[in-house]
């Protein structure tokens, strides 16, 4: 008798259930992710504060940094930008160093995740190069400022790891790390508020 196929997908709040072998779109929800960011730590939760920094507050973090950075982003680039992070709603937020460990399979799962959840809110499966340079800038940006303001870098490290970012002051960026229910609500707050103009201006052009 040959051995039961393991399970290889996760039933969601929502009631959907995600197939993470075969992503498919119609299975993804936005509460659904919101929910998930909230609630995973950046840096393994190695950060100060009464709260954990959640990967629903640095993709926040991202898309606003990238947007200073880059003022003539478009909507759908700020939302793609607000969703880099997104398939950690599923497979959580593993570290650099044991994802150089873990190497390609991880990357495979994480690729097919991102083009579904890109497919879902009708952004392309793939981004187009130079957003995902400016997406990849903006979250170096937004590791510096985390690893010497949360998590115990100091900034020779950090800038070692991370380059040091200019053109963006600390000041600028919301870093005390926020409660799991503010940092999905703002999360929310933020798609609904792309989404809503990117339709806007489908409909005036």
């Amino acid at each position: 008798m040959s051995p039961a196929r393991p399970r290889v997908w996760q039933r969601m709040l929502s009631g959907r259930r995600l197939d993470l072998a075969d992503p498919s779109p119609f299975d993804i929800e936005i509460s659904d992710i919101a929910h998930g960011l909230a609630r995973v730590a950046r840096w393994n939760g190695q950060t100060s504060g009464a709260h954990a920094f959640s990967v629903a507050q640095h993709s926040v973090l991202v898309e606003q940094i990238a947007a200073l950075a880059k003022p003539s982003l478009s909507e759908s680039d700020r939302l793609a930008a607000l969703l880099h992070d997104a398939p950690e709603y599923v497979v959580g937020d593993m570290i650099s160093p044991f994802k150089a460990l873990v190497g390609g399979e991880y990357k495979a799962v994480e690729a097919r995740l991102q083009a579904a959840i890109h497919i879902r809110f009708g952004l392309p499966a793939e981004r187009p190069a130079a957003l995902t340079d400016a997406i990849k800038a903006a979250d170096r940006v937004a590791a510096f400022f985390e690893a010497t303001g949360l998590a115990g870098f100091s900034e020779t490290e950090a800038a070692k790891f991370f380059g040091r970012p200019r053109g963006i002051l600390r000041s600028q960026l919301a870093l005390d790390p926020w409660p799991t229910a503010e940092a999905q609500r703002i999360f929310l707050e933020r798609f609904e508020a792309l989404a809503g103009a990117r339709a806007a201006n489908a409909i005036s052009a």
